[in-house]
């Protein structure tokens, strides 16, 4: 009778084995990940200075046109408004993904189960944002596209 012993160099889990090949496609998704997530930092940090050139290019062309310069002044606004949105929506996913490469190669050099969980975590949560913000903007073209019918057949009768 043969008995197993969990420490036995014959012992297997039931479940998925990383072998050499997908510890190599791991390895490489590992590094484009972190290739990606740096130029998204880099894009994140001139997004930045393109914010503070807008503060302060519209500091100086309000203070010459005066009280002319306040239409201009809420269109400036509006549009640091929306270059801060997309510095905030492009921020997470960039450190999701710079944290899975880290996280991967760390637990691929160390065998570290706890790393390996905390890569595919973050790498879920990169897919989790990208999904809900796909769905929001999936969801706002349909109603785009509804209030476009309903509001260019009321024009048609009118």
């Amino acid at each position: 009778m043969e008995t197993s012993y969990p420490l036995d160099d014959n012992f297997t889990t039931s479940g998925v084995v990383i072998t050499e090949e997908i510890k190599s496609y791991l390895y490489e998704t590992a590094k484009w990940g972190k290739f990606l997530s740096i130029v998204g930092f880099i894009f994140l940090g001139l997004m930045v200075l393109g914010i503070l050139s807008f503060l302060a290019l519209g500091a100086s062309l309000f203070s010459e046109l005066g009280d002319a310069g306040a239409m201009g002044g809420m269109g400036m606004t509006f549009m640091i408004l929306i270059y801060g949105l997309f510095i905030a929506l492009y921020f997470f996913p960039t450190l999701y993904l710079y944290r899975f490469s880290t996280k991967m190669r760390t637990a691929l050099d160390a065998n570290d189960q706890q790393s390996l969980s905390e890569s595919f975590m973050n790498m879920k949560s990169v897919f989790k944002f990208w999904g809900i913000f796909t769905a929001i903007i999936i969801g706002f073209y349909v109603l785009m596209f509804i209030l476009s019918i309903v509001f260019g057949g009321i024009g048609a009768f009118m």
